[in-house]
């Protein structure tokens, strides 16, 4: 009966709870305006609702804590849903009127730099660095993450089908390895039911948005996971399965700060945001990314077993994906033939 409350009855009520929730939060949004108004560099054209995480992370963190109560879950979790709390409501006084840009930084600094101390003591680069550069290296890691996550949060359903596949991989990965991690195992599945809960309301046409509410502690607490996959020893894997949110966020990143621009302000340099062209077509965007994902979790499973071989054949399923959405954003800059 545990193992069925753990594996089968919990991520159901996630699954539900969300599905169910997410209608209420929309509404209660559209009743205090809480709109996310479109600008020149939106990726939509009329105002949608935004603070959607509202009915995402309440469930995922409750569902962790029960999880973690009855012993089906790692060491920590409890500390990190709380931090992930924290950051959530910081997150959701931003979705409402914005914070500015050091204070949510040097937020996502403290929360990363506590999340650490419930990470286990394996170094998460792997004897690379000395401990304490580990822990500082992996802070600032973890802080690129969860803005990497929220930055990339701009079109119709991205976030839901990304976290599903990370989760996903995750609980792969974890199944893989000499001994089963069934606890991680499971706060991943929770993960999964949650943005697949959501996504009823996310797809496209996104009737809601997540906001930086969902954004901010889904990042958090996905990189909590891939980081403590990592200094179990299985840094391919943990570094393949977000490989294409890292390539997207970090080259854009690194190509704003060259040509000197604002790189903290809305924009959409993104390569999935140019993809959407001129028909706006979120859903075609967002099946070329979930296509790319499934590519990346098989590696990642193969990665348990031949890393290196495995994260050269990601980086070239990544570039290739890139190189998908590129040639897309092309297609749709050309003049359509009469």
């Amino acid at each position: 009966m545990e193992s069925l409350w753990g594996w089968v009855l919990v991520p159901l009520a996630v699954l539900a709870g969300t599905a169910w929730l997410g209608g209420i939060v929309l509404a209660w949004l559209r009743r205090r305006a809480i709109f996310d108004h479109p600008v020149e560099r939106s990726s939509h054209q009329v105002p949608v609702p935004r603070g959607g995480g509202l009915a995402v992370i309440p469930l995922a963190l409750f569902a962790w804590v029960m999880l973690a109560a009855e012993g089906f879950a790692p060491a920590g979790t409890v500390g990190i849903a709380g931090i992930a709390g924290a950051l959530a409501l910081l997150s959701w006084q931003d979705d409402r009127g914005g914070l500015s840009v050091g204070w949510r930084l040097l937020a996502h600094v403290v929360a990363a730099s506590a999340g650490v101390c419930f990470l286990p003591d394996t170094p998460v680069f792997q004897g690379l660095l000395p401990p304490l550069a580990d822990r500082v290296a992996t802070a600032l890691l973890w802080v690129w993450f969860l803005n990497l996550y929220n930055f990339m949060d701009g079109i119709d359903a991205i976030t839901c089908v990304e976290t599903i596949a990370l989760a996903l991989g995750i609980m792969v990965v974890a199944q893989l390895i000499d001994v089963p991690d069934d606890a991680t195992t499971m706060l991943a599945l929770v993960m999964a039911a949650g943005a697949l809960g959501f996504l009823r309301w996310n797809r496209p046409p996104a009737q809601i948005f997540l906001g930086d509410v969902g954004s901010v502690p889904l990042g958090f607490l996905l990189g909590w996971l891939l980081l403590a996959l990592a200094a179990s020893g299985q840094w391919a894997p943990a570094l393949i399965l977000p490989l294409y949110y890292l390539a997207d966020a970090t080259i854009t990143l690194a190509r704003r700060l060259l040509r000197r621009e604002r790189f903290w302000q809305a924009h959409r340099q993104h390569y999935y945001q140019r993809a959407l062209g001129t028909d706006g077509d979120h859903g075609a965007v967002v099946r070329l990314i979930a296509g790319g994902n499934i590519a990346l979790i098989i590696l990642a499973g193969l990665a348990v077993f031949w890393p290196v071989p495995a994260l050269t054949l990601a980086l070239i399923a990544t570039a290739i994906l890139l190189a998908q959405l590129g040639r897309r954003a092309r297609a749709q800059s050309q003049p359509q033939p009469l």
